[in-house]
């Protein structure tokens, strides 16, 4: 059975409140059945001691020295309120029995030796029968007295009471039933205007946002994550749509550049040497192209999660004097200099295939933005366990800062720019970090060069 929230709302908070109602019922119900009846065994201790105190005894044998007290009119009568009296000794003989009991005779346990209260029935007389063991002057039993009363109007009183409550939970629950509904429709009211909004918010209108509502409720917290979720959303989508426009612009200048080329090659024989020229040309913007297109598919395999990690111990002066042999041309083209200020022992736990284009890529772009004649420092930091890789270069203005991570952010923002690459390296390392679970924070001021600093767990 499908149940919308309004309902199930109702319907749980129908058998909580049918469970404590039940509850409540079933004590009410209780109390007064024990108060009744209780009442009714004080009434019946207090006819005993009256009787108990006419009676004498001689040895074993019961005497009735008070007759007046047993043949009083409420032991004769047999309606309003008869009260019905039977003494037996310890032989079973009968003693004494009231005139309202000719013809009848209680049934009665020999054995019992401290009072026993129970329900019966006389005749058509609903009776509350009390049984006290009577004990003489040395508190030996020597006989059996059983006295009963008519429980008619305490039954009434509980029947009635059992009827009024039968008849006052189903009404109850009806109208708390109708009362929870109308009190849910309220209370969800909100959550229903926020649906009928999101549902209206597409990609063309990602930047519309959800009115708040003013009480501060769970109401309202949900409208701001959904607030936020679509702020996140829309940024995302902005990201995307510059993503593919920075992509195409990258590809499409190569791609011209390529096409012009082979169009001049195309219009007029020329010399050999111009051919290879103009060849060389084409194969450093195939390269150009290869390398931004290398780096998208590397980075969407990091985006993907289906990089597998296989952490290991790895020395990071062993992979930086390997990084360093591998740049030493593009070191020695700039006249840089690398300094890899590490311990040996120095070790990390991650991957190392993972860290190795981590830290190439920081290399890389300090050697790019680096100044020439200028320095590299990898720094380690023990009590930090944290490397810092820096340069001496010009540094970043302050408003590029928040950018860098982008793909295809460069911060030079010319698309002419001298300086080689893709602008994908730090998004792949930002990756990278994350998925080495590496924390990685940046400083650069202007004229005073750039430093990355990679903290490891």
């Amino acid at each position: 059975m499908k149940l919308r929230f309004k309902e199930r709302i109702a319907l749980y908070n129908l058998v909580a409140a049918a469970a404590i109602a039940s509850l409540v019922f079933l004590v009410v119900y209780e109390v007064v059945f024990r108060t009744a009846f209780n009442h009714l065994d004080q009434d019946l201790r207090t006819e005993q001691e009256e009787v108990v105190r006419s009676l004498a005894f001689s040895g074993d044998s019961i005497v009735i020295s008070k007759m007046a007290e047993w043949e009083e009119q409420e032991h004769q009568q047999e309606e309003v309120n008869p009260t019905f009296l039977q003494l037996v000794d310890n032989r079973g003989r009968l003693v004494f029995r009231s005139a309202n009991l000719t013809a009848d005779r209680f049934s009665y346990d020999p054995t019992v030796a401290k009072p026993k209260f129970f329900n019966t029935n006389l005749k058509d007389q609903l009776i509350r029968m009390g049984q006290f063991p009577v004990k003489n002057n040395t508190g030996k039993i020597v006989g059996q007295l059983s006295i009963g009363i008519s429980r008619a109007e305490s039954t009434v009183v509980l029947k009635n009471l059992r009827a009024t409550l039968f008849v006052a939970f189903p009404l109850m629950l009806l109208v708390l039933y109708l009362a929870v509904s109308f009190a849910a429709a309220k209370s969800i009211a909100p959550v229903q205007e926020l649906i009928r909004s999101t549902a209206n918010i597409s990609d063309t209108n990602i930047n519309t946002r959800l009115s708040v509502p003013a009480h501060e409720d769970e109401v309202q917290q949900l409208a701001k994550a959904i607030n936020d979720l679509l702020q996140r959303i829309e940024n995302s989508f902005n990201r995307e749509k510059q993503f593919t426009s920075d992509a195409s612009h990258e590809l499409r200048t190569p791609l011209t550049s390529i096409r012009g080329t082979l169009e001049v090659l195309v219009r007029k024989p020329r010399e050999s040497a111009h051919y290879e020229e103009k060849i060389g040309h084409v194969i450093r913007e195939v390269d150009k192209m290869q390398l931004l297109l290398d780096r998208l598919l590397q980075l969407a395999r990091l985006e993907s999660g289906a990089v597998l990690l296989g952490k290991e111990p790895v020395r990071l002066t062993a992979v930086l004097e390997g990084l360093k042999t591998k740049k030493q041309h593009e070191l020695e083209a700039k006249k840089m200099g690398l300094h890899v200020q590490i311990p040996t022992n120095t070790e990390v736990m991650d991957d190392r295939t993972f860290l190795e284009i981590l830290l190439s890529n920081l290399l890389g772009n300090a050697i790019k933005y680096g100044s020439d004649n200028g320095n590299i420092h990898c720094a380690w930091d023990e009590p930090a366990r944290s490397l810092t890789i820096s340069d001496d270069g010009p540094g970043i203005p302050a408003e590029h800062l928040p950018h860098l991570f982008n793909r295809l952010y460069r911060a030079d923002a010319s698309r002419t720019s001298q300086v080689p690459g893709s602008g994908l390296g730090l998004s792949i390392v930002q990756k990278i970090a994350h998925l080495e679970q590496i924390e990685i924070s940046m400083k650069s001021e202007e004229g005073k060069g750039t430093a990355f600093t990679l903290r490891f767990q």
